[in-house]
């Protein structure tokens, strides 16, 4: 028998990755780097997992989303679980909701609703009773923005690091479908006649923490993947999610530290080095921030060594709006009250003016989730879990906020009188309040902006944060604030255009989750120690 060869190749030491923070952009990078070989150890300041997309808990029995609670477009974890040898549907339960979630719309003191279906022609339907003529715009409209998304596709999929990047050919064969110069509502208006219609397709706009009346024609893609791909949710919350990624992550080798800040990255000239903790050093070949962009920057890296991202800067930058969160543990079940409610006040278009001008709204817009008509894990039985969440001025517009969440927690469940619920005041067994404040102070979120920079045009693509942070070496970014941008299956997209740069920087074994040709995708299994 003859034995195998050995090469210094096959036995040099695994590179060290050290990830800041265990968002859903960290939990992803996790994955997908100890997928790749990579030593990852992940560094958390708080007790649990999830960052933004985590499980919040009450003595009582009573569990919501901290955040996000739209699980949208699953494809792309998919793909990262399979990277990893496992199967999202296996780890997480997953409900497709249809209705999706239901609008109501205030008008002269009246109310109407409209339970937003994928069914085409079930949404047809929907529409046609605000505007017949509408009705006939739906399918336009979805052919439309199935044909943008395509082409937008290979530019969401992959980085920006040079001028050259813009000009490659599927940016300019995508460019005139992005139309700079519209927005997503006056896009929509050559299928939607009817404002309130309008509205039913542009409200995601919010997912990005922007006005409809402002924010680029590009993202009319956002309520098109609702439709074409599904809303779902996850039993256990999206916080569900975020637990069963740190658990493959795990498996894959990637070792959590939980409760433990990171004080700043180190540096030998411009070239990170490591993390220091608690005043101590660790080495690492390169390091992935997940942290708030606003919040952490200034904190990992020191001003002199950013010539791009300055906290000059970072302070004059654009910042998406903040919210008002309640969540609200009741001792009554509300079996009549959609999954998802949006509320859309008739004073819509003047609530985001006065957001934007740092005026806190008397009569808001707002979105509340109630899970338990789906999952009855969320609260006790013959109890609900309520989750508000009402679009306010960041810290920036309105610095004020201490002085004002008691009054504006008034404002908040009186506007739940919209929703035929009464006075539930009698009813509260279990609250938290979070307000921009505290998006700051207890989940380190830059200026409570907690849909991160904003998505206009000039902070977009290669005028965003870097995924391989262009001002030093070896840091890289994930999140909302880099490119592609916020939500959660952007956030994932992210995650793989970055992790692959750190993989092809490291040489690793490659860590994008893309599929494959023939539609496999490679499973790969960590490196011995």
């Amino acid at each position: 028998m003859t034995a195998a060869l050995t090469t210094p190749a096959l036995h040099r030491p695994r590179r060290k990755v050290a990830i800041i923070g265990a968002g859903p952009g960290g939990l992803a990078a996790a994955m997908m780097l100890a997928a790749s070989g990579a030593k990852v150890t992940v560094y958390e300041k708080d007790e649990v997992v999830g960052g933004r997309t985590r499980t919040l808990t009450s003595p009582q029995g009573y569990s919501f989303d901290l955040g996000p609670t739209f699980f949208l477009y699953p494809r792309i974890l998919k793909e990262i679980f399979s990277r990893c040898g496992a199967d999202l549907e296996q780890e997480v339960d997953l409900r497709r909701l249809d209705p999706q979630y239901r609008l109501i719309f205030e008008q002269g003191g009246t109310f109407q609703q409209l339970d937003a279906s994928a069914n085409i022609a079930r949404m047809e339907a929907e529409i046609a009773r605000f505007s017949p003529e509408d009705a006939k715009g739906l399918r336009p409209y979805m052919e439309e923005n199935r044909a943008k998304l395509a082409a937008f596709k290979p530019v969401l999929e992959r980085a920006f690091t040079t001028a050259a990047d813009m000009m490659r050919p599927d940016m300019l064969k995508a460019l005139p479908l992005m139309k700079p110069w519209s927005t997503v509502d006056r896009d929509l208006a050559r299928h939607f006649r009817d404002p309130r219609v309008r509205l039913a397709f542009s409200f995601q706009t919010k997912y990005l923490g922007m006005s409809p009346f402002k924010c680029p024609a590009l993202f009319t893609i956002l309520s098109f993947l609702e439709y074409e791909h599904g809303v779902f949710h996850p039993i256990g919350g999206c916080g569900a999610v975020s637990g069963a990624m740190a658990r493959v992550a795990e498996r894959m080798g990637a070792d959590f530290r939980l409760n433990t800040p990171v004080d700043r990255i180190a540096f030998e000239g411009k070239r990170a080095r490591g993390v220091e903790v608690g005043g101590t050093r660790h080495d690492y070949d390169a390091v992935v921030v997940n942290a708030d962009f606003a919040h952490a920057i200034p904190k990992l890296i020191p001003d002199h060594l950013r010539r791009g991202w300055k906290d000059k800067k970072i302070g004059k930058a654009r910042y998406s709006c903040s919210t008002f969160m309640l969540y609200l543990g009741l001792d009554i079940p509300l079996p009549n009250v959609a999954h998802h409610n949006v509320i859309l006040s008739e004073q819509y278009r003047e609530n985001i003016g006065q957001i934007e001008n740092g005026e806190i709204p008397e009569i808001p817009s707002l979105y509340v989730q109630n899970a338990g008509v789906t999952d009855p894990t969320l609260a006790p039985p013959g109890h609900s879990a309520l989750y508000m969440l009402v679009p306010v001025p960041n810290l920036i517009k309105q610095p004020n906020w201490a002085a004002q969440s008691a009054r504006f927690r008034e404002v908040a469940l009186d506007r739940l009188k919209v929703l035929g619920l009464g006075d539930i005041r009698k009813h509260i067994k279990y609250e938290r309040i979070v307000a921009p404040q505290d998006w700051e102070s207890d989940f380190a979120v830059g200026y409570g902006a907690t849909f991160n920079l904003s998505h206009e045009l000039p902070q977009m693509l290669l005028f965003r944060p870097g995924n391989r942070f262009r001002d030093v070496e070896g840091v890289y970014l994930v999140g909302g604030g880099t490119h592609p941008g916020s939500g959660l299956p952007v956030i994932y997209e992210g995650a793989r255009i970055t992790t692959s740069l750190l993989a092809e920087d490291l040489g690793l074994s490659g860590a994008s989750s893309l599929p494959v040709p023939g539609g496999q995708l490679a499973t790969a299994t960590p490196a011995e120690a």
